[in-house]
């Protein structure tokens, strides 16, 4: 980590369709799981008017992104079919978008034809977990939509011999290289280290420790998402409901070491979380430069 305060506006910053942070803190983008299956909060919004509702309830809170996902993608997941991932998630994209066409909103979802639907419904941004390696035709998709991305790390298993930074940057080098291909400029792109994603706990880690290195080397913004994950409560002996303490530990690291925007299940502790990290890394690089 070049430095464990980061200016809080130095950086990449994000093109439209991403938004601009209404203060000096990262973006948070809430999570809204449209899935009887997802690993924290499987079911308990899995119908329209319940996620509508947590969508709404996240946006009070200070949410700046809305991203829905009608996939589970915890570890031994079912893959869903794209029509029925469709079914799920486009009516809570259109009930949003028609109560307020100013909401930014992002679809969590790596098949192309579940992308094209969300961004015809008024989804403005693609959260891929595969990094537009897994389905070829999603980057074509969000670059005729002019759409933003967010290009995920990714892996089929767990490999503890494996140096998880050298392969993510490999990894992020093809991503991008395909985003490119597509039209679809940097700017508009946030990379994530994949955090819980074919990683060990002590990868899980490095991953989170390389976000400096990983927007120095690619000139993009990094969004950390590890809200309520199975390595806290490997480190705390928590359960998933009880892991809000360390989420906040972890992501306030992770907002030291450079990420951009945080993908959270709890928005207003972490909305006071991010204004407080962002006043103390502030006074300290003034302090630096004086």
């Amino acid at each position: 980590m070049s430095s464990l305060f980061p200016a809080p506006t130095s950086g990449p910053v994000l093109a439209s369709p991403w938004p601009a942070a209404p203060e000096p803190r990262a973006l948070l983008m809430g999570i809204v799981n449209v899935t009887p299956d997802s690993f924290s909060d499987g079911g308990r919004f899995d119908r329209p008017d319940a996620a509508v509702a947590q969508a709404q309830k996240l946006e009070a809170d200070g949410a700046d992104i809305l991203d829905i996902g009608g996939e589970s993608t915890r570890p031994g997941h079912a893959m869903v079919p794209a029509d029925e991932e469709a079914r799920r998630v486009i009516p809570v994209i259109e009930a949003l978008m028609a109560e307020n066409r100013q909401r930014i909103i992002s679809i969590d979802t790596y098949k192309a034809s579940t992308a094209q639907a969300a961004l015809s419904a008024g989804a403005r941004i693609v959260n891929d977990v595969w990094g537009f390696q897994r389905d070829s035709a999603i980057a074509g998709v969000a670059a005729a939509a002019g759409a933003g991305a967010v290009l995920m790390h990714n892996r089929e298993g767990i490999d503890p011999a494996l140096d998880i930074v050298a392969d993510m940057m490999r990894f992020f080098a093809r991503s991008l290289a395909i985003a490119e291909a597509a039209g679809l400029p940097r700017a508009r792109i946030a990379l994530d280290p994949g955090y819980g994603f074919g990683k060990t706990l002590e990868q899980n880690i490095d991953a989170v420790v390389a976000i400096d290195r990983i927007r120095r080397e690619f000139g993009c913004a990094v969004m950390l998402g590890l809200s309520r994950k199975s390595s806290l409560g490997v480190i705390t002996g928590r359960t998933v409901d009880e892991r809000l303490a360390s989420t906040l530990a972890a992501n306030s690291f992770g907002l030291l070491a450079g990420a951009d925007i945080l993908r959270v299940h709890d928005i207003a502790e972490h909305r006071d979380a991010a204004r407080v990290i962002a006043a103390f890394a502030a006074r300290a690089q003034h302090r630096n430069d004086a």
